[in-house]
């Protein structure tokens, strides 16, 4: 015989050739798993199959109650006990549950003595027969006397045999008597009715285990229904806030939409656009994204984007197919802005609209020297053109300048307005106007008509000129050759654009302050700009 563990330590050949041994079918073509489970199954057939019969005669059978006297007291003496009195029990029960649970009636508990005058008084009419067809009656059929004359020997005889009529009892051989109850008939009335008032079953009878039927009612109590607590659920605030910003994207492919609040910079308002939101609309770094956020979760530092609205003003299936501002067609100025009217404005506005008229795509610059009041003259032209142009997108950058100007400038001024003052440093300088040169492109390449007014283009190249590598050529004044590059790019991004669109910048150049560097800047600016206003400080 082969447990599993034997058979999994051995060979798939050794396991087939046992299988053959066992006359296993198929043996061949299973597998390891399932041949083993084969042979143990087949060994476990084959052991059942070979085991021997028990031989009749060798064990009696036969219950204490079935046997004589003659043969029990053969067999206690013998040292053999007989088997339980598990068939005579049951055909006892079967008998007792006969009987109808109408016939029956309150048992009497009376005692012996009481029971013996009583059932000479009483005659007995008829003997119910409590055994099937075919079953074997107990041999004692007299009538049922609790005996108090019985003999010594037939007590012992009649206590074993009560003892053993009870599994799981120790045996007391040297324990007093007991007398056996035997219910051998009951008792009917005159109508039919049974009769269980001469029958007393003592306490100390085992009849197994009867079930008594009890109502339902009694048994499954009433079940009331539990009021569920009504749980508040919480409230989602997810897709009900919807925010604007100004969208960077980082060197890591990830991005951040910038509050204009915080003059586009870090600030705890950014808004985290995901890699797959830049890919999935082709968003680049100065789009203007309108759409709804959601608090942060465990774990998130920022406000996630969750769906966009708008961009630069546009539907997202729009921006898919837009040309970028690289590609786009440039023009000279075809529409002028319409700074007063007859009777209206300021005599500096009126001059500047008979004179020097502005354009849609100007590229104007105004030269001045300080304290001649360029940063008033573009206040009110800024005010003309969101009076008269409301179609048109105003941006103010003041870079820079002093505090005191920016408030004054934001107070007076409907437009958005984008400063980066003196006391800030260079990279904060070239970082607002980058953000706002590209704002700037993407609303033109959406077809919008876009204003910048910047105060000052000298100033700008200053930062940029100590923010840029140095690359080993100077020119006069300490100007890096490199350095106007970038001031130039800002500058020459003013256009006027084929089929709609357009960008106007107007910048103010510093003359005349001492420095050979602003006359050197000056100078590189003069000839890129096709309109240029000079302010002279006798007229202010």
């Amino acid at each position: 015989m082969y447990d599993i563990l034997e058979l999994s330590k051995k060979l798939l050949p050794e396991l087939k050739d046992i299988a053959k041994e066992l006359k296993i079918k198929k043996a061949e073509s299973l597998k390891k798993q399932d041949l083993i489970y084969k042979i143990l199954d087949q060994q476990a057939i084959e052991a059942t199959e070979t085991k021997p019969p028990l031989s009749p005669g060798k064990e009696d059978n036969r219950s204490p109650l079935d046997m004589s006297k003659e043969d029990f007291e053969s067999a206690r003496r013998r040292g053999k006990r007989p088997r339980t009195l598990t068939p005579v029990v049951k055909r006892s029960i079967e008998s007792v549950m006969k009987v109808s649970p109408d016939d029956l009636k309150r048992p009497d508990t009376r005692p012996a003595e009481w029971l013996d005058q009583s059932k000479k008084q009483e005659k007995v009419e008829e003997k119910p027969d409590l055994f099937k067809n075919g079953e074997s009656v107990p041999e004692e059929k007299k009538a049922p006397k609790w005996r108090n004359d019985l003999r010594d020997d037939d007590r012992g005889i009649v206590k074993e045999r009560f003892d053993m009529a009870q599994p799981g009892r120790p045996e007391k051989r040297h324990a007093e008597p007991v007398a056996e109850p035997v219910i051998e008939n009951i008792l009917t009335s005159s109508n039919g009715e049974s009769s269980f008032d001469e029958i007393k079953p003592p306490d100390n009878v085992y009849f197994g285990d009867i079930i008594v039927e009890t109502p339902l009612k009694e048994i499954i109590p009433e079940i009331h229904p539990v009021k569920e607590e009504k749980k508040e659920k919480a409230y989602d605030f997810e897709g009900i806030i919807y925010n604007t910003g100004v969208l960077e994207i980082m060197p890591d492919g990830y991005g951040f939409l910038r509050s204009p609040d915080y003059n586009y910079l870090n600030s705890p308002d950014d808004i985290y656009v995901s890699q797959s939101q830049i890919k999935l609309f082709g968003l680049k770094t100065g789009d203007t994204i309108k759409g709804s956020i959601r608090p942060p979760k465990e774990g998130e530092k920022y406000f996630p984007l969750i769906k966009v609205d708008e961009i630069n003003g546009r539907s997202p299936d729009f921006i898919r197919d837009r040309v970028p501002f690289d590609f786009l067609t440039p023009l000279f100025p075809n529409e002028k802005f319409t700074l007063c009217q007859p009777g209206e404005g300021s005599l500096s506005v009126r001059v500047i609209d008979m004179f020097t008229p502005i354009g849609k795509g100007q590229r104007g610059l105004i030269v001045a020297q300080p304290k001649t009041g360029k940063t008033i003259l573009l206040q009110e032209i800024a005010n003309a053109i969101a009076k008269y142009h409301p179609e048109v997108y105003l941006m103010i950058l003041l870079i820079d300048e002093r505090p005191e100007e920016v408030t004054d400038m934001a107070r007076n001024v409907k437009a958005e307005v984008i400063a980066s003052t003196f006391d800030e440093p260079a990279e904060r300088h070239c970082r607002v106007a980058n953000i706002v040169l590209e704002k700037a492109k993407r609303l033109v390449e959406c077809g919008h008509d876009v204003v910048i007014l910047l105060d000052s283009i000298t100033r700008l190249a200053r930062a940029f000129n100590t923010t840029a590598p140095a690359s080993g050529k100077v020119l006069s004044g300490g100007v890096d050759s490199n350095a106007l590059h970038k001031p130039k790019r800002f500058f020459g991004a003013a256009r006027n654009i084929e089929n709609g669109g357009s960008l106007t910048i107007l910048a103010t150049a510093l003359t005349d302050t001492g420095s050979k560097m602003d006359d050197v800047i000056f100078e590189e600016f003069k000839g890129t700009g096709n309109m240029e206003l000079q302010l002279d400080r006798k007229l202010s």
